[in-house]
């Protein structure tokens, strides 16, 4: 059912497992213990940084795939999508696994984007076992969008640094205690800004945008959610959506409103403004929040992926930043769900 820019689930797709990969850097981080494997080196034994990272990729699948029980000839459907020029990291993945594939771009949207349609093809009926999934690497965004790092160009404090990291999903129509209820599909918002170096500023009237979509489609109260999150804004660009928001008349409680951008680093790590990326939003939900789930600590999470969809091209032609969320909502029965 659609109401608005909202599908709701009737049928529950279950998250059947979940798993998160991490860089060294991220195993640093606050929420080490809720990635399945951290590497202690950024190359992975590859020899360039866009073969690491998909092998980050493929090792997520594997983990996820694995966890649910499954072999990778039981999933009907791979939907994944990455920063990558022509996102190489999910085709070549899908090369590996073997499986149907739909390649997708959202930029850091992507996680969310692949969890609403593999749910949407789950709930529909046309599909039983779909596989969602998203990587990120620093140094292969580094190179694409601004400079190789060994350049060692000094960044502004509204740069973000982006995570080394991949998270997956397996989607079942067989029934667990972790499953999706309904998405809220974003509209592309471009406020003009320019800046590469400020994009939780870019993005987060579109994540206010999808927000507000959200709660108006299917007439319900904040303190329907236990959280919410979005997906890379960090510090500055939280502190807009949540002014955007209030301003909006849409408050949301300092305690239940986060970013996954301002967990996945401590405060002492470089990272400016917070973390961004892919896997920024991906891992944090896909391990941290999930695992926070089968405890029973959250019983319903919104997760607001947020993505800019600029390239090297439209940023060197003086193109404005064009944003885009994508909101997805998990519920936990009694808080005991998926592996």
């Amino acid at each position: 059912m659609i109401q608005g820019q909202t599908w709701i689930f009737s049928n529950r797709p279950s998250i059947a497992a979940s798993s998160a990969i991490g860089g060294p850097f991220e195993a640093q981080g606050p929420l080490a213990d809720d990635f399945d494997l951290l590497h202690g080196d950024i190359w992975l034994g590859q020899d360039s940084f866009e073969k690491a990272e998909k092998k980050l990729l493929e090792q997520a699948c594997e983990r996820a795939i694995d966890k649910a029980g499954m072999k990778k000839e039981d999933i009907q459907f791979f939907l994944a999508g990455d920063l990558m020029n022509q996102v190489i990291s999910s085709s070549f993945t899908a090369r590996t696994l073997a499986v149907p594939y739909l390649g997708i771009f959202g930029a850091c949207s992507s996680s969310m984007e692949g969890l609403a349609l593999g749910a949407l093809l789950v709930d529909s009926g046309n599909a039983d076992r779909v596989l969602a999934a998203t990587a990120s690497h620093n140094a292969a965004a580094e190179k694409q969008y601004r400079y190789p790092t060994e350049y060692g160009s000094q960044k502004p404090p509204t740069a973000q640094w982006t995570v080394t990291g991949a998270g997956a999903a397996v989607i079942s129509s067989e029934k667990s205690g972790i499953y999706v209820s309904s998405a809220t599909i974003g509209r592309v918002v471009d406020m003009g800004i320019q800046d590469p170096f400020n994009m939780g500023s870019a993005m987060a009237p579109a994540a206010v945008d999808t927000i507000e979509a959200h709660f108006r489609d299917l007439h319900i109260s904040v303190s329907e959610y236990d959280l919410i999150l979005t997906g890379d804004l960090g510090r500055i660009g939280h502190q807009i959506a949540a002014d955007l928001l209030d301003k909006h008349g849409l408050k949301l409680p300092e305690d239940r409103f986060g970013d996954c951008g301002m967990m996945i680093y401590r405060e002492d790590q470089p990272v400016q403004a917070g973390a961004s990326g892919c896997a920024s939003s991906a891992c944090v939900t896909y391990g941290h929040v999930l695992n926070r789930m089968k405890r029973g600590e959250l019983r319903k999470v919104l997760i607001v992926a947020t993505g800019a969809l600029l390239s090297p091209i439209s940023y060197q032609q003086k193109e404005s930043i064009p944003c885009i969320a994508h909101a997805v909502v998990i519920e936990s029965e009694g808080g005991k769900g998926g592996s």
